[in-house]
């Protein structure tokens, strides 16, 4: 589905983003233009950013 509608931005993209580094919206922004042009995307960014983050952070705390 596309969440950055101007720079043609996919959640599968955002979330391979965040699997790859990218852990703020600085870093989206950086990488994939995300938020950029007429910022409507950047709620629903965010909050794959911030479940991604969480569903990384998972696997790490149950190995503990």
């Amino acid at each position: 589905m596309y969440v950055c509608v101007c720079h043609a931005v996919t959640d599968r993209q955002i979330r391979d983003a965040v699997e790859n580094g990218c852990d703020s919206m600085r870093d989206l922004r950086n990488e994939l233009g995300v938020a950029t042009q007429c910022g409507r995307c950047a709620c629903h960014a965010r909050d794959l950013l911030n479940h991604t983050l969480l569903q990384i952070a998972e696997p790490m705390s149950a190995a503990a």
